[in-house]
């Protein structure tokens, strides 16, 4: 493969990697909310989670967050991960441009 069909590949990846960052950190963004919600919820006020097709009553509110805060936890450590990543793309993209550009 030559240096112009790596630089296409790896843009391909950089686009690919921009586009998982983008998700998960739409994904961060709506489950601070949702835990945020759940921990101003009055303890009077009914709590509800949608299962499958189902609104279903929380009985254990604690449990909810803790479940809540574990799967925010995990989207942020594969948030870094993808954030580490995209920026080696980039490094490896503009390595491969210098490299073009002094071959011409």
């Amino acid at each position: 493969m030559d240096n112009m069909e790596q630089l296409q590949a790896v843009v391909g990846e950089v686009q690919a990697a921009r586009q998982q960052v983008a998700n998960l950190r739409a994904q961060v963004v709506e489950l601070e909310t949702t835990v945020d919600s759940v921990q101003n919820q009055p303890a009077e006020l009914a709590l509800h989670q949608q299962m499958g097709g189902v609104l279903v009553e929380v009985s254990d509110r604690e449990a909810l967050l803790t479940e809540l805060q574990e799967t925010l936890a995990t989207l942020n450590e594969h948030l870094v991960r993808f954030t580490e990543r995209e920026s080696q793309l980039m490094a490896t993209y503009e390595q491969l441009q210098a490299i073009i550009k002094g071959s011409e």
